[in-house]
């Protein structure tokens, strides 16, 4: 199973980070609405038989984690476009003039080059944060939506300006778990409640039959669905979310409170799943699913959302 339809890696070269902008904490910061989290112990992980083995869910490992408070919501391009305002930053996919994009949500006339084994996935010149398709400008149609075409260090850079942080691994899942305790989502085991979805996800066969209404095929509004136990929205489905943690499909078990990963790796972990997820293909959207991309990666299913540093 290829990680293509989760978020293809860029074969971008390496760039310095951009230093020059404003780095002072945004002291008024106040757009994003936090969950306030006590912490504790939970059974973080899965051993299931849906598990991709390749992705290191298991072994399900009992974890701690201090209180903590994580944002309702996905950053949206609204909250971005504040901090690009202010700072004038410009994120990886604007300064290599290109970032991927699910095909669907391009014209048809659109000729772009195709990732190899995945030509669903469509390296667009100018999609970037504001330009989710390359054309149809962010702020003005879908200001309500999470940001996407984000790389880790542009998720990096909007925490330093925010007073923020990007959640450790072990924060997303327990957050995302809502108090429930190794269930499948954050609402429980079963995908619908009263027959209804409660999430973001592909509907139909990945990637040529998306049967869910336009306004259901990419991303939706981060206050879409119903909240979790713990008041938060979008935990699986709609967009992918950065972590602060290297990647590793090995665990140290002996090192179970406030775990951070490895002290350095080659891509960074992303969990939660997106729009593109459905299980004919990908069933990463799942509480424990996990996958990863490298930092200057991005794509029109990746975003955040931060932890308050206090």
């Amino acid at each position: 199973m290829s990680d293509n339809c989760c978020s293809p890696q860029s074969d971008r070269k390496n760039i310095e980070i951009n230093d020059s902008i404003e780095r002072s904490n945004h002291d008024d910061y106040s757009q994003s609405e936090f969950e306030k989290l006590e912490g504790g112990w939970f059974l973080m992980g899965s051993e299931e038989k849906y598990v991709f083995p390749g992705d290191g869910e298991g072994p399900v490992r009992k974890v701690y984690v201090d209180g903590f408070s994580i944002s309702k919501y996905s950053v949206t391009i609204s909250e971005f476009y504040k901090f690009i305002k202010e700072t004038k930053y410009v994120t990886d996919a604007e300064k290599f003039g290109w970032s991927f994009v699910f095909f669907e949500q391009l014209n048809s006339s659109d000729q772009n080059e195709s990732v190899q084994n995945a030509p669903w996935w469509i390296k667009v010149e100018n999609a970037n944060w504001n330009l989710p398709d390359g054309n149809n400008v962010g702020i003005d149609n879908f200001p309500d939506h999470p940001v996407t075409h984000i790389s880790w260090r542009d998720a990096q850079e909007y925490c330093n300006w925010s007073g923020t942080r990007l959640p450790t691994e072990a924060e997303w899942e327990y957050a995302a778990r809502g108090g429930l305790e190794q269930k499948k989502f954050p609402w429980g085991n079963e995908l619908l409640v009263d027959g209804e979805i409660q999430c973001n996800i592909f509907d139909g066969e990945f990637p040529y039959q998306n049967n869910a209404p336009i306004e259901m095929k990419f991303t939706t509004r981060v206050d879409e669905f119903k909240p979790n136990n713990f008041g938060l929205f979008n935990m699986v489905g709609n967009v992918w979310e950065w972590t602060q943690d290297w990647f590793t499909r090995y665990h140290d078990l002996e090192i179970n409170v406030n775990p951070s990963g490895p002290e350095k790796g080659n891509n960074k972990v992303i969990r939660g799943g997106s729009f593109l997820c459905h299980d004919s293909y990908c069933n990463r959207y799942r509480t424990s699913a996990r996958t990863s991309n490298s930092i200057d990666s991005s794509t029109s299913n990746m975003g955040f959302r931060v932890v308050k540093v206090d």
